[in-house]
């Protein structure tokens, strides 16, 4: 698989000798955190064919069966403060769909934060996680993402089987797997060229992500508010109006679309 990659890929891309193919990982972001601290350079990419502790946001599991899904995670070293790279989750969506998109004709939308999403069912998620030096400069950056490419409806596990899709189930075409990983990290090798402007980043998400004008929930522990989605800030945070009048800018918690994975 890593010979095909590297094959779609040009023969100048700055990570063509920085690439490590896994049979079975723990999780490519968990393994690529310790990799990065003991030195990785900047573009070192991991991919797995199966992760056995396939990670998500706010601890959550991600499904990862071997042959059905792209499981990779990439080390980045931009040189700047934490502050500059709030907007790094949306960034990669971006990206992401950009590859997807690119390799198989199809883009799918942006849930805020970091879903992927084809009519309304999730095709995968991004997991970004930061390592800051002691003078709060960011030492480096993982940019995790995860896709469901064969799986037909049954494969999935019963509890998320409602709410998951794969870009088999969306395209009617089995993708080739190692096409679309080359073409994913082609955008995210364009995408850290502009990673500290996301004045420049930051339109093309708010275009992609479905959930500004719908009718959401934040969730925050046992607290949860409804309201209405605006817009997206400069920063990635979600600008929300809730039911009471009171406008603000989220940034962390889980937010749920009414109809959407369940929430009604």
């Amino acid at each position: 698989m890593k010979t095909r990659i590297q094959s779609y890929l040009p023969g100048d891309h700055p990570w063509q000798n920085h690439i490590y193919w896994f049979e079975t990982i723990d999780s490519t972001n968990t393994r690529a955190k310790e990799m990065a601290a003991n030195g990785a350079p900047h573009g070192t990419v991991l991919i797995a064919d199966r992760q056995t502790g396939g990670r998500g946001r706010m601890g959550r599991s991600f499904h990862s069966p071997a042959g059905c899904g792209i499981y990779l995670s990439v080390i980045l070293r931009p040189e700047c403060a934490a502050e500059k790279l709030m907007h790094l989750t949306c960034a990669t969506a971006v990206a992401a769909a950009d590859g997807i998109e690119n390799a198989s004709g199809l883009r799918p939308g942006i849930k805020w934060t970091n879903d992927l999403v084809v009519e309304r069912k999730k095709l995968g998620g991004i997991l970004t996680e930061l390592s800051l030096k002691s003078n709060a400069m960011v030492d480096y950056a993982i940019v995790g993402i995860g896709i469901n490419c064969t799986q037909d409806a049954g494969d999935f596990p019963e509890d998320i089987r409602s709410i998951a899709t794969s870009l088999q189930l969306s395209t009617q075409k089995k993708p080739d797997r190692a096409f679309i990983i080359a073409n994913i990290l082609i955008s995210l090798c364009d995408m850290c060229k502009d990673l500290q402007s996301p004045s420049k980043l930051l339109p093309r998400y708010r275009a992609d992500c479905i959930t500004i004008g719908q009718e959401i929930s934040v969730v925050r522990g046992e607290e949860i508010r409804h309201g209405k989605a605006l817009d997206i800030d400069d920063a990635g945070g979600l600008i929300v109006v809730f039911s009471d009048g009171h406008r603000e800018t989220v940034s962390s918690g889980e937010v749920s679309i009414r109809g959407m994975y369940g929430y009604a």
